[in-house]
C-alpha cells in the first residue's frame, strides 16, 4: 500500500455512525489482502464449502466439513435490514476466492428473503462495486461505507 493505486484501492470514507472524526478510517493488513483477493481473484473457490446463517449469532459463516473457514456478521435493522459488519477469512484459507462466494451468497440471501444492506464492511462494499447487479440491496437511506478517493 504505498502508491496511489494502493491508496486509492484501499480508501472508503466510513458514516459519521462508524466513529471517524473525519468520516475515513484505515484498514487493517486483513483487510487490505481480503479487498486485494477480491479485485485480483473474483472467480469461485477453488473448493466447495457451505453456507450457515446462525440468526442467533448474528453471523454468515463459511464451513468446510465440520470447520468454519470464514465469515459475515452482522446486525439486524428491522424487518427488512441488516448491517453487514465486517468479513473474515482464516488465513490458511486466503486467496482461493472464499470472501467473494461468501459475500456473493449473503446478499444472496439477503435478496431471496427482500432485504435490503447497510454495508460497514469495505470488502463487501468493494464487491458491490464490482458487481452492480447487487447494488439494488444497498438501503438508500442507510448505505454504509463509501469508497473513498484517496
Amino acid at each position: 500500500m504505498t502508491d496511489e493505486t494502493d491508496a486509492a484501492r484501499h480508501a472508503f470514507e466510513h458514516p459519521d455512525e462508524a466513529g471517524y472524526p473525519d468520516g475515513k478510517g484505515t484498514l487493517s493488513q486483513d483487510q487490505s489482502v481480503l479487498i486485494d483477493e477480491l479485485l485480483d481473484h473474483p472467480h469461485a473457490p477453488a473448493f466447495e464449502f457451505d453456507v450457515v446463517n446462525d440468526e442467533k449469532a448474528g453471523i454468515y459463516e463459511a464451513v468446510a466439513g465440520d470447520r468454519a473457514i470464514a465469515g459475515l456478521p452482522y446486525n439486524v435493522a428491522g424487518d427488512d435490514r441488516l448491517v453487514l459488519l465486517a468479513t473474515s477469512v482464516f488465513p490458511e484459507f486466503r486467496k482461493r476466492g472464499i470472501a467473494t462466494e461468501l459475500i456473493r451468497r449473503v446478499l444472496d440471501d439477503v435478496r431471496a428473503h427482500g432485504k435490503t444492506v447497510t454495508v460497514m464492511c469495505p470488502i463487501v462494499r468493494t464487491f458491490i462495486e464490482n458487481n452492480p447487479e447487487y447494488a439494488e440491496l444497498v438501503d438508500s437511506k442507510h448505505p454504509g461505507v463509501t469508497k473513498g478517493h484517496g
